[in-house]
């Protein structure tokens, strides 16, 4: 009896410490072990809020890269904000997706003729109303600052591969390289080799994931030559329209039964893009089957559950909160264990 009652403390003891493990993780370390094991997590669909998630049922809410638009898209439960880095003219890494600052704020001109202190006087706008914000161009590192332990955060390199070292050099110096998810298109062996070469000059501890897209890269054979040189937690795949008006009704070459075994047996996610293309068709960059069709016409079933059946599990999107939604309400969102808020980062950022 004496050792029933110690094996029964000890276990409660043990539960006890793990719940307190638990409940002390970070937001940001609870997502990443869904992204660090896709076999264990094809029940549940994570989103990536594309340039941070600045829209909202058709409608920009916030500017794009914004690290307003960061806030909102933790505050709706998103697990990867997807952001865009250039350099400033004084070799600053700045977020911005265009070459020109025209677009989304009220500086005229290429970015990498400012200087970092030229940027700080450029305000963000918020595209489609017009409005100015109180907030400036900001740097990888202040973007970095406002992620961390809240949300992952994938960096859409602007510039070259010999770039990434200095990318993840500054999330390693956070502390935070772990969360940072890297990206480069390969193609061919000698994209291949390329990456290879500027991950092995950045160091481990951060998330490389390889980007194939079906205008060159048409079957899974590719992806195994991939899987075999980087070991990805996740791979996305784009699925372009090329132009057709008909709805996509397979996914094209790269949503495959042989992609969907490739993923399995390499523990990865297959990530899905159904942002629509400045200037495109709608729903271009997801065979017709993207956020419009979601959400303008209200068949988010022949979107994104359309990808999810094809075996996505991860899918980057311009409507964060409907996809939430969505997949939450028909089955395809696993709750978190504990409560994953995290209060607003420490330093002091306008985002208004």
């Amino acid at each position: 009896m004496r050792t029933f009652w110690l094996s029964l403390a000890f276990s409660a003891a043990l539960a006890t410490v793990a719940g307190q493990s638990l409940a002390g993780e970070s937001r940001a370390s609870q997502i990443l072990d869904r992204f660090e094991h896709a076999n264990q997590w094809r029940d549940h669909v994570m989103i990536a809020a594309h340039r941070a998630g600045s829209m909202q049922a058709g409608k920009t809410l916030y500017a794009e890269n914004s690290l307003a638009a960061v806030e909102g898209s933790i505050a709706i439960g998103a697990e990867i904000v997807e952001v865009d880095v250039r350099r400033a003219k004084d070799g600053e890494f700045v977020i911005m997706h265009d070459s020109w600052l025209d677009r989304t704020t009220t500086c005229k001109g290429e970015v990498v003729k400012y200087t970092l202190a030229e940027l700080k006087k450029c305000r963000l706008v918020v595209e489609g109303t017009g409005t100015v914000t109180n907030e400036t161009v900001s740097t990888l590192r202040e973007m970095l600052l406002t992620t961390k332990d809240r949300i992952l955060i994938n960096l859409d390199n602007k510039l070259e591969v010999t770039d990434l070292p200095g990318m993840v050099a500054e999330a390693r110096d956070l502390g935070m390289a772990d969360q940072v998810i890297v990206k480069e298109n390969l193609w061919n062996r000698q994209r291949i080799d390329a990456a290879s070469a500027a991950l092995t000059q950045a160091g481990g501890g951060f998330q490389f994931m390889p980007i194939l897209a079906d205008d060159a890269v048409h079957d899974a054979v590719f992806a195994s030559e991939v899987d075999k040189a980087f070991a990805p937690r996740a791979v996305e795949l784009i699925t372009w329209r090329n132009g057709a008006e008909t709805l996509t009704s397979t996914g094209g070459p790269l949503f495959s039964t042989r992609m969907r075994a490739e993923a399995a047996r390499g523990d990865w996610h297959l990530w899905a893009d159904t942002y629509a293309v400045v200037n495109k068709p709608g729903g271009f960059l997801a065979g017709g089957r993207g956020d419009e069709l979601a959400v303008a016409a209200s068949l988010p079933r022949e979107a994104w559950g359309f990808w999810v059946d094809r075996g996505a599990t991860i899918i980057q999107t311009d409507e964060p909160k409907a996809a939430i939604e969505w997949l939450a309400a028909n089955g395809y969102r696993v709750p978190y264990t504990t409560d994953i808020k995290q209060a607003a980062p420490a330093h002091t950022a306008s985002i208004n």
